[in-house]
This record gives C-alpha cells, structure tokens and sequence, in this order.
C-alpha cells in the first residue's frame, strides 16, 4: 500500500511539475468551489481563490506565470537557481497549504523587521533571501517579471487577508525542543524508516529525467547553510507538522527533532555570508544566535560548514 501511494504522489508530482507544459496550469480546483463556500465560514485558516475566477486579462496571466514560477522554479527561472529545489518544496500545495508557511500568510505581513539581515524587508527582499539561501542562487532584481509573477501570485492567495494580521497558519507550527534534547542516532533511524523512500536512502533526493520530484535532503543540491531551514528548530516544525508526505503529525515531537538533527548534520552548500573565507568568523556572525544549528559544529569528527558543490 505505502508504495502504491509514493509511487502515485510521483506520477502526479511528475505530472504537474516535471513535464507540465508552459504555463504550467494549476491543480484543477474549480470542482471544489462549493464546498468551499460552505467551509469558509468554519474553517480557522484563510481560503485562497481558485483559478476559474481568475479574470482572462494580463493580471490573470501574471498570477499564472508566477504560479508557474512557484511550482516548477528550476525550469522556469533557471537564472535565478543555483540548485534543484523548488518553492514549492518549502511552501506546499502551490503555497496555499497552512501550518506550511503559505504564501497568503506572508504577504499581508510585509514590509517587516527581520533579524536575519537587522532591517526593514519588503516582500520582494524576503523573495530574494528565499532565492540566495533556499536555492542558493541569485536573487531576481525586485523589478524584473519574476518577482512581479512571484509577488502578484502571493497577492492573488491573500485575496481578502487582513494586512498586518499574523493569521492562524501562517507559519510553521512550534516544536518545543523535548527535554532530552535530540540524537541525531535516533534521527537517522527515523530517516530510514519514515524518509528514505521518498528523499532517497543517501537524502539526495529522487529525480524524473532533470527534474527532483522529491527534494534533496542535504548535498549540493539542497538549500544552503544560510537557509532557515538549516536551523534544527525550524526543520523539526516543518517535519512535524508536513511530513512524512501525506502523513504530517504523524511523527512525535522526539522523532520531529531528531530527525531535523540528523538532516542537518550533513554539508550542504555554503553559506553565501561566509566571512573572510572561515566557518568560524560565519558562525559567529550569522549562526550563534540562529536558531538551533550545527554550523561549524563537529559532526563524526567533521567541521560542518566547509560546503559541497
């Protein structure tokens, strides 16, 4: 049954993403307009819109080709990526997904203070982060048609948001550190029996031809030493409440942590803010303060942090 099921979120993962034709279209919804209405109402989290109502004119073409942008990054800004991840890969369900950082949520909360980079951010900015640490890549000018696709298809989600409003899953859920702190033995046990089938025993990842239709775990790539998801914290709220595909919650906050650990106990592409070319001079600069992290720290007699290409 478990591989009938994986074998089916790859063909339509594969489907959707990998051969889609260009504009990729999004997931057909329309069939689901009435039970939305009905739902609206009752349901904590914000109801994005659906395609059908997006107007034929050129802001509906931008909604899709930043929705296209959102779904298949690698092949439809390659300029911009440095690695095989995807936006999607963080912010799932095309960002409309809550309790996984969706796109409506973040929208209306810029501009914003983030102690990342000790300023103002517009939304724009925060894409860009997304684009040098996430897919270790480029960022896109804030004036160039990606980001205008990027910031008008977050727009489009957050239809009726409130602004300024931290609304109800908006991020992802916070996983109190278990009092016993995490094993990153454990987490490679929790790897193989709840992760390896999809991310790939050696967490690079699965591909159909050029295109990873799961993401790769740690490697060259993978999200670089400057992304959130670097942070054991971070990782352990995503997992808890996401993954395995399919089965988020399933995992106990213990395995959530462990789990996070033992993925982020492996190198990964270089921080971009790396400091006079040392890990050390970086880690005290971008990550004593950051989170849980294993940053410059010593794994199996390893400095993490060197980076891989």
């Amino acid at each position: 049954m478990k591989k009938i099921l994986v074998t089916s979120l790859v063909a339509a993962l594969y489907t959707s993403v990998a051969v889609a034709e260009n504009p990729i279209k999004m997931d057909d919804q329309s069939q689901l307009s009435d039970l939305a209405e009905k739902t609206t109402e009752v349901s904590e989290y914000h109801q994005p819109p659906l395609e059908k109502d997006l107007p034929d004119n050129a802001y509906g073409e931008m909604v899709r080709k930043g929705h296209a942008i959102f779904v298949d990054t690698k092949n439809q800004a390659p300029e911009y990526v440095g690695n095989g991840m995807n936006c999607v890969n963080c912010h799932m369900d095309q960002g409309r997904l809550a309790n996984a950082a969706p796109l409506w949520g973040a929208y209306p909360m810029y501009p914003a203070y983030r102690s990342k980079n000790n300023k103002v951010n517009t939304y724009a900015e925060r894409i860009q982060g997304c684009f040098q640490f996430s897919m270790d890549g480029t960022p896109p000018p804030a004036d160039s048609e990606t980001m205008t696709a990027l910031v008008t298809y977050s727009y489009w989600l957050a239809t009726n948001a409130p602004t300024g409003v931290s609304l109800p899953g908006r991020a992802y859920p916070s996983v109190k550190q278990p009092e016993g702190g995490y094993s990153i033995e454990r987490g490679a046990k929790v790897y193989a029996e709840n992760c390896s089938y999809c991310h790939g025993q050696d967490g690079l990842g699965q591909k159909v031809a050029e295109n990873y239709v799961f993401p790769p775990l740690w490697g060259k790539d993978s999200f670089n030493w400057g992304a959130g998801m670097h942070r054991i914290n971070t990782a352990a709220d995503f997992i808890k409440a996401n993954m395995p595909l399919g089965k988020g919650g399933s995992l106990t906050d213990q395995e959530a942590w462990d789990v996070a650990a033992f993925m982020n106990s492996h190198e990964r592409p270089q921080d971009p803010r790396l400091v006079d070319g040392s890990v050390e001079k970086t880690y005290e600069k971008y990550h004593a303060n950051d989170g849980v992290n294993l940053y410059g720290k010593e794994v199996n007699g390893k400095i993490l942090g060197q980076g891989v290409k």
